[in-house]
């Protein structure tokens, strides 16, 4: 079966850190550029970083870029994503895919190639 689940959210206060993992299942990761989305309460979908499949590449959205941190390691077939100096704007459901474009509004209507959207993980910044 193919899966992608997302684990590692939580409760963190301001300046924290996170980790958040993507474990893949019923399929090779290291074919795949990959991503991670996420969700805003009454905000549209956003891809804050995007990995290449080897790894060799990897971009980021401004809203986080310097504090997060994309990876991978294919023989474990996961992803990861390294959130540091965590800001309650960062508070939002987090989920990995591959890039897409366009993406809907909702992350989890937007139709993917690679496989259907997890339940994804939630990251809460507050203090």
């Amino acid at each position: 079966q193919v899966q992608l689940v997302e684990s590692g959210g939580g409760l963190a206060q301001p300046g924290g850190s996170l980790r958040l993992s993507c474990a893949a299942s019923g399929f090779r990761l290291s074919s795949h550029d990959m991503g991670w989305y996420r969700q805003a309460p009454g905000k549209e979908c956003e891809l804050v970083a995007h990995i290449t499949a080897l790894g060799g590449s990897t971009n980021y959205a401004d809203s986080v870029k310097g504090r997060f941190t994309i990876s991978r390691d294919n023989a474990k077939n996961t992803v990861y994503l390294q959130m540091n100096m965590l800001k309650p704007e960062d508070t939002a459901v987090y989920y990995c895919n591959t890039p897409i474009t366009p993406v809907e509004a909702m992350c989890v209507y937007t139709p993917s190639p690679l496989a259907s959207w997890g339940q994804g993980t939630q990251v809460t910044v507050s203090s």
